[in-house]
C-alpha cells in the first residue's frame, strides 16, 4: 500500500477486522479496513453511531488488537509483539487526545504534561523533561499556566493542556477522539483551529468526529459505515 502523498508511512492497515461475541452474539465492529497514514497527513473519520470509530481508534492507538488483519507502525508490525512491548511503542509513537480531557487535578499543568516522559523506559533528565514540556505548552500558547491546576482552568483550556500532554512525547501520529465533545462552539473551534495550525506544523493527525464541520477541516475525510471503509474525500475534492 503506497502513500498518495509519496511521504513516508506511518500507519499501515490491511484487512483489519473486529469482532465482539457476548451472550453468543457476533458483533462485527470492523469488516476488513484498509487504512494508510502518511506522514504530514491530517485525517477524519466520521460515520454514524457504532459504525466502528472507536473500535478504529483503540487497535490504531493499541489499545486493543485486530481479530484478523495486518496492522504495522513505520514499518513494524505490532501483531508481534507483547502486552509491555505494545505499551512501550504506544508511549513512544502516539499521543492521545480525548473528547473527556483525562488530566489528573491533584497534579499541576506542568506534570500532567510530564507524565508520559516520567514512564518511559529511557529515563530523562529533569532538564530535558522540563524543555520538553514548556515547548509544549508553548504550541498550545499556555506557557502561563504551568502551575496552576487542571481544576482552575475552562473546559478549552483543559483540553489545550490535554493536547500539550499528547505531542510531549514527540509522538510519530496524534489520535484524537471527539476533541469539541466537551466544549461549546467557541472553545471547540479554537481548539480545531490550533489543530489545524499543528498539522500545518507537521504533526501526523487522524480524528474520530461526529461534527461535519470539523471532518471538512481535515485534508483527508474517511467515512465509517457498519465496520467498512465507505469512502473517502481529499480535501483537493472537496473545495
Amino acid at each position: 500500500m503506497k502513500s498518495t502523498h509519496n511521504k513516508p508511512l506511518i500507519i499501515e492497515m490491511k484487512n483489519i477486522t473486529k469482532v465482539f461475541l457476548t451472550d453468543e452474539v457476533e458483533t462485527h465492529a470492523l469488516r476488513g479496513v484498509n487504512l494508510a497514514i502518511a506522514d504530514g497527513d491530517y485525517i477524519s473519520i466520521s460515520g454514524p453511531s457504532g459504525c466502528g470509530k472507536s473500535s478504529l481508534l483503540s487497535i490504531l492507538g493499541l489499545l486493543d488488537s485486530p481479530n484478523s488483519g495486518n496492522y504495522l507502525i513505520e514499518g513494524q508490525d505490532v501483531s508481534t509483539l507483547s502486552v509491555n512491548e505494545r505499551a512501550v511503542l504506544r508511549n513512544l509513537k502516539i499521543g492521545f487526545v480525548f473528547q473527556a480531557f483525562n488530566l489528573i487535578d491533584a497534579l499541576s499543568v506542568f506534570d500532567n504534561i510530564a507524565l508520559p516522559l516520567r514512564y518511559r523506559e529511557q529515563s530523562m533528565s529533569a532538564k530535558e523533561i522540563e524543555q520538553r514540556v514548556m515547548a509544549s505548552l508553548e504550541k498550545v500558547q499556555m506557557s502561563h499556566r504551568a502551575a496552576h491546576k487542571p481544576n482552575q482552568l475552562s473546559g478549552g483550556q483543559q483540553q489545550r493542556i490535554a493536547i500539550a500532554r499528547a505531542l510531549v512525547g514527540n509522538p510519530a501520529l496524534l489520535l484524537v477522539d471527539e476533541p469539541t465533545g466537551n466544549l461549546d462552539s467557541t472553545n471547540g473551534d479554537a481548539v480545531m483551529k490550533m489543530l489545524a495550525q499543528l498539522n500545518a506544523q507537521g504533526t501526523t493527525i487522524c480524528m474520530v468526529t461526529h461534527d461535519p464541520r470539523y471532518a471538512d477541516m481535515a485534508k483527508r475525510q474517511l467515512h465509517l459505515l457498519d465496520g467498512v471503509m465507505a469512502n473517502e474525500l481529499t480535501l483537493s475534492e472537496a473545495v
